[in-house]
């Protein structure tokens, strides 16, 4: 799906989201809504080079000490899909966990993970507010939640092309290339009922996070929002 909405460019916009995660060793990364591991790998691979940056100055790290990266979806189908892409692309799975769970109330210690991420899964929560709230518990202090997200293209007249292209050709797209118009048809009326860039900076403030921002990118077709819990 995230090939036909984005014509590809999905790809880039998840290697810029993830190039600001800012990875640490031993960090807890939390993704979820990221069962086939698209974020969670870039993640990995993040982090990996920053544990092996540290061990070069002189830190010394063990299985205890090195971080992780936690996959969350709802669905186990798409862990499971996860789980069989690692493999095959031999990725070493010592410092991945597989989850499943609903954001709204994923089954998470308060205060545990130091980064949670969610690309592209936030629109499909049945409640939003309740995972961004879920989110903000599920970090320990200080911890930064960022959001990958379609959004609201800010340009006129790129907003009208836009409209044209999602709700004219993308599911005659779905339709023709997977067979299945109503899937796409729900990913474009999803992606309009989801709260623009304020209204969803002002959610995340009012659950308690703190230094909120988001960036537009590609004209506001998809907006990166990053907020942090407060230091206890």
């Amino acid at each position: 799906m995230n090939d036909l909405m984005s014509a590809g460019v999905h790809r880039l916009w998840k290697d810029y989201f993830v190039s600001r995660v800012g990875a640490f060793a031993g960090m807890t990364h939390l993704d979820v809504a990221g069962g086939t591991g698209d974020v969670a790998f870039r993640v990995l691979r993040a982090l990996q080079r920053a544990e092996r940056d540290a061990e070069l100055d002189g830190q010394v790290l063990d299985a205890k000490t090195r971080g992780k990266v936690i996959v969350s979806d709802i669905n186990p189908a798409m862990l499971r899909e996860g789980m069989k892409r690692a493999t095959t692309r031999g990725i070493a799975q010592n410092q991945l966990e597989w989850l499943e769970g609903n954001a709204e109330k994923l089954p998470v210690e308060d205060g545990s993970v130091d980064v949670y991420t969610i690309a592209f899964g936030l629109r499909n929560v049945t409640d939003t507010r309740a995972a961004i709230a879920d989110a903000y518990r599920c970090l320990k202090p200080g911890g930064k939640y960022m959001i990958l997200e379609f959004s609201r293209v800010e340009n006129d007249v790129l907003r009208s092309v836009y409209d044209f292209y999602s709700f004219n050709i993308i599911p005659k797209l779905g339709e023709i290339v997977a067979r299945d118009r109503g899937s796409y048809q729900y990913l474009v009326e999803s992606i309009r009922k989801f709260p623009p860039q304020e209204e969803l900076k002002s959610m995340m403030q009012g659950v308690g996070f703190r230094h909120v921002s988001y960036e537009n990118l590609t004209g506001g077709m998809v907006a990166m929002h990053v907020g942090y819990k407060d230091q206890a």
